[in-house]
């Protein structure tokens, strides 16, 4: 599941590098810096356009809806937006909690 997970963002990333100033390091797979920290690329809006292209990607594939900017989010000490790794590790816990996985 982490591979499709991540073959997924990384699809989703590609296209967003189209469309912004700062391109993701795609070619870093799940160490790529996303959000946040020092090596972090995207801007903010940046960040909701990659989070909205993903949730669609993961409902298509998965069929089951996800929300990955919520609550749970924006409380974790460490962020699951700062790297495509970090994010595809929370995806897989948000599928389990749904009881996919």
């Amino acid at each position: 599941m982490q591979d499709k997970i991540v073959d997924l963002i990384v699809a989703e990333a590609t296209e967003l590098n189209e469309e912004i100033k700062n391109p993701i390091p795609v070619a870093a797979g799940v160490n790529a810096p996303l959000f946040g920290g020092d090596d972090g690329v995207l801007t903010s809006i940046g960040l909701v356009t990659l989070i909205v292209a993903v949730e669609q990607a993961v409902e298509d594939a998965f069929e089951t809806p996800v929300i990955l900017a919520n609550e749970k989010a924006m409380s974790m000490k460490n962020s699951p937006f700062r790297t495509i790794g970090s994010l595809a590790d929370y995806i897989i816990a948000l599928l389990k909690d749904n009881g996919n996985g």
